[in-house]
């Protein structure tokens, strides 16, 4: 979550990225839901989450390059460059690593539509991205709630920390996801697919609330610092 103005006004840049997100969250829910992958089978099933993923990826490179905008500018010339590293600001680490967590969900559900894929490359290449995009947004919405935390010190809670508690959230909803889509490997069986989809449905619910809620600007009185914070 990225408040963007003094003012409390969203650019157009900011509601790209909500409504990005809550497309992305919203198909990553419905693709979570038993009955609808029942109604429309495993491939259309996988081709919502890999779609919902796109969104996603869509929605951090947005965010990425706001937090690339929020940074200090280099004596005094501005920063027009398409990539930087800047792992000590907490707003560029979190979007970037947001944005790496949404390439490997990409890599991921992409995988996932492949039919008869062994027990070892279903471990390969559809579980471990996945885990490994789960652990990158624990990471970025860790960073951004514990920045956004530090900002407000002895001042009401903003709307960014209420997001960002609900991101929090989950992230962890999708970690656990990622470690109940485990995949044996003597049977090639997802170790519990029903708490992974439970995980991921909630996961989207939370995300879907989050970006939600970055659709209404925060009030001059409550605002915090351009480029806090990550996710929707």
């Amino acid at each position: 979550m990225t408040e963007t103005s003094s003012a409390g006004r969203l650019t157009v840049r900011d509601r790209w990225i909500a409504w990005l997100f809550i497309i992305g969250s919203s198909l990553f829910a419905l693709g979570a839901v038993p009955l609808y992958a029942e109604a429309v089978g495993l491939r259309l099933c996988a081709l919502t989450f890999f779609v919902g993923s796109l969104f996603f990826t869509s929605a951090a490179f947005l965010q990425y390059r706001e937090a690339v905008d929020a940074l200090p500018a280099v004596g005094a010339t501005p920063r027009h460059s398409f990539w930087v590293w800047a792992p000590r600001n907490p707003g560029w680490l979190a979007a970037a690593v947001q944005l790496a967590g949404t390439l490997w969900f990409n890599w991921s559900t992409a995988n996932a539509m492949r039919v008869n894929l062994s027990a070892a490359l279903t471990e390969q290449q559809v579980w471990r991205p996945d885990a490994l995009g789960s652990v990158a947004f624990l990471v970025s919405s860790g960073v951004a709630l514990r920045d956004a935390s530090r900002a407000i010190a002895g001042r009401p809670r903003p709307r960014v920390w209420t997001i960002g508690v609900i991101n929090v959230a989950g992230s962890v909803a999708f970690g656990i996801s990622a470690v109940a889509a485990f995949v044996i490997p003597s049977s090639g069986d997802v170790w519990n697919a029903e708490l992974s989809n439970l995980g991921t449905f909630v996961g989207g619910l939370c995300f879907l609330t989050g970006a939600i809620l970055m659709l209404s600007p925060e009030s001059t009185d409550a605002s915090s610092p351009a480029g806090r914070g990550t996710h929707p």
